[in-house]
């Protein structure tokens, strides 16, 4: 019987039973006595057991078998829960992803799990449990990848003409910021004496950073092993080098047939119950509504709501061009058509941004395991709430939000909560929290990491900044308490050590700022010492399809989003001020300086300016500028469009769009005007 066109759905649901497996396991370790937990984590256990069984994956069965006698154990009161007994489950689960993981990437899911199968046998017969060796290096199965045809054809000639080939595991450090980077760093030392045959994960997952510290390439070449270590060493954040020649094995076919999935036309019928769901329907009675999902829901690869979307956004453009003709025509019957296709194209606007969209627990799921390991290790006590999780944002915004949130919390855990006897000396409970929570308000999601913990120090803030020459002495005297906290954004603000002498705070925080900004959001800090922190992270619905302001520059036409403006002005030349050789308007009270966008951007100038200016206020965080233009056209939804790769230098120009009648206006980049 061919399997492989279940495929695609065992991946899926294996990933769902591994996350429900993740997250009950947790809850036991809350409540070890509730063995209804215990039976929810069993029965997911076993659904995967026999859905890896009929796939021909035994090596991911039989360990989740082994897994499937502990919990078994468990549930029988005849063994107990300590979290001891949880690591090695944990560790189980973790082999069981990386399985699956090989499977998706087109492996075979074959693992060497000797070590975590041992670890399950002794606990299921009440032995001590021996502790996890460290000899990860004298393990060449943990590297093997498999080879297509070609690559498996380079290999077999390199080593004919007298080059080794070696299988190279590179592990970065847990606190290494730009994994990107490193990556690049690595391939560029290796290519200096070998050629790379094939990387896992991919080359693209890597420059997306699509991977959490590991990674193995393939590499020919006449160097030794000692050298290639001692080259790869000399890269900074690299924790450990595994290098082994390479053990042959062509790829398994699951990758071909996984591309053949992918191009399959998608059937609209309703997709049939599989044995996996069938089960968990029995077994959870009427009174669940899992068993029902799959007559509700259908399965749709991301890249055609891509090309859904792209067609929507061309369908944008020639409603804001049949709009213009309305307008210029001035047809009743004309103007009612449009009117009405206006006001249903906006509904399936909104139909189709809602199926890009994810919840974010897609992303918040993996925290609670982390918050866990984190607080074991550093020997703290941690409490991690989460709300909200069901709020949703945009897939390409989850895509990227993940690593900033991982900076922030790690920040919150490792350096802003106090150890247990710390806060019984201060008077708080031994146990701290950090609470996760998301929401929506307007056309923005928001996302808050909050710690009870230590909280900033303005002075140690202040005097880190001084030395590092982010702000002078006499600046820093009038600066208010946020406006230092902000601080530790600042890049340069932190050094390769840790920044101990204020919590921690700022290892990395430039990045997550960085990452923020580039995904049209904003990231602010609010702090109170000895009492705890707050992050708050402002971020876009969608970054495809956003709200502008039009205006005019001479006769070219720039677009500002209008999440950044404030307002817009009239203002008269003679109240134009100087300060500091720039010129500035009183706003408000404050002091806004103004930034000509005709100079910026060289527009050339065929008329004189007039009396009055017409000005955008924007803003980013606290700043403020105060954008100069010809005239304002108006407010607008358009289509955020790429410069492309030959123009991703543009200073301040984010993007560009079609207008109605067929010209392109540019997207203005406030954020990098202001700064």
């Amino acid at each position: 019987m061919d399997m492989s066109q279940y495929l695609e759905v065992f991946i899926d649901e294996s990933k769902e039973h591994l996350q429900t497996i993740n997250e009950q396991l947790l809850e036991l370790e809350k409540n070890p006595e509730d063995l209804s937990i215990v039976n929810e984590i069993f029965r997911s256990a076993h659904t995967l057991k026999g859905m890896s069984a009929t796939m021909g994956f035994e090596d991911l069965a039989n360990l989740t078998h082994q897994m499937e006698n502990v919990l078994d154990g468990i549930r029988n009161q005849k063994i107990s829960v300590t979290p001891e007994l949880l690591d090695v489950v944990f560790r189980a689960v973790d082999d069981l992803e990386a399985m699956v993981h090989s499977i998706a990437e087109g492996g075979d899911g074959k693992r060497d799990v000797t070590e975590v199968v041992q670890q399950l046998r002794q606990i299921e017969k009440g032995e001590p449990v021996t502790p996890s060796s460290k000899s990860d290096d004298k393990k060449p199965t943990l590297l093997q990848q498999t080879y297509d045809e070609f690559e498996y054809t380079v290999l077999q000639q390199s080593k004919e003409q007298g080059f080794n080939s070696y299988e190279i595991r590179v592990k970065l450090r847990a606190d290494c910021l730009l994994k990107a980077a490193r990556v690049f760093m690595i391939f560029e030392v290796l290519e200096q004496v070998g050629e790379i045959i094939k990387s896992s994960p991919t080359v693209e997952m890597l420059e997306a950073e699509q991977f959490d510290q590991e990674f193995i390439v393939t590499v020919v070449s006449k160097e030794t092993k000692e050298d290639l270590y001692k080259r790869i060493m000399k890269v900074s954040e690299v924790e450990e080098v595994v290098i082994e020649p390479v053990q042959f094995s062509k790829a398994a076919p699951a990758a071909e047939e996984k591309e053949k999935l992918k191009t399959e036309e998608l059937k609209t019928e309703k997709p049939k119950q599989t044995q996996a769901q069938t089960q968990q329907a029995e077994k959870s009675g009427s009174s669940s509504s899992k068993g029902n999902v799959s007559n509700k829901t259908i399965r749709v690869n991301i890249e055609r709501l891509d090309i859904l979307m792209n067609l929507f956004e061309e369908l944008v453009i020639d409603r804001g061009r049949l709009e213009q003709i309305s307008r210029e025509l001035n047809n009743p019957e004309l103007h009612e058509t449009v009117e009405r296709m206006s006001r249903i194209s906006g509904d399936l606007q909104n139909i189709i941004l809602n199926m890009r969209m994810v919840p974010i627990e897609t992303v918040f799921n993996r925290f609670p395991r982390m918050v866990r390991q984190l607080a074991r290790d550093l020997g703290k006590k941690i409490n991690l709430e989460i709300i909200g999780a069901e709020t949703e944002l945009d897939r390409t915004v989850i895509d990227e939000i993940g690593d900033p949130l991982v900076h922030l919390l790690r920040n919150a855990i490792d350096h802003g909560i106090e150890t247990p006897d710390v806060r019984r000396a201060k008077g708080k409970p031994e146990e701290g929290t950090v609470k996760l929570k998301a929401y929506h308000s307007g056309n923005h999601v928001f996302i808050e990491i909050e710690d009870d913990g230590a909280g900033i120090s303005r002075e140690k803030v202040l005097k880190k900044a001084i030395s590092k020459g982010i702000i002078s002495e006499q600046n820093a005297a009038s600066l208010t308490d946020k406006q230092v906290y902000e601080l530790i954004f600042a890049s340069g603000f932190s050094t390769a050590e840790k920044v101990s002498d204020i919590s921690g705070r700022g290892v990395g925080l430039d990045v997550v700022k960085n990452t923020i900004e580039s995904l049209g959001g904003s990231v602010t800090v609010d702090s109170q010492e000895g009492v705890g922190s707050i992050f708050s992270i402002q971020l876009p619905l969608t970054l495809s399809i956003i709200s502008v302001m039009l205006v005019e520059i001479q006769k070219e036409k720039y677009a500002i989003p209008l999440s950044s403006i404030i307002e817009t002005a009239i203002v008269k030349k003679e109240d134009i001020l100087h300060a500091h050789n720039q010129k500035v308007i009183d706003f408000r009270g404050k002091v806004v300086p103004l930034l000509f966008l005709k100079d910026i951007f060289e527009v050339p100038v065929s008329k004189e300016d007039d009396d009055f200016l017409s000005v955008v206020i924007v803003r980013k965080g606290e700043k403020m500028a105060g954008l100069v233009v010809d005239s304002f056209i108006g407010q607008q939804e358009v289509v955020l469009k790429s410069l492309g790769n030959y123009l991703t230098s543009v200073f301040a120009i984010s993007g560009a769009t079609i207008l109605g009648d067929g010209q392109v206006a540019l997207i203005i980049d406030c954020n990098a005007l202001i700064k």
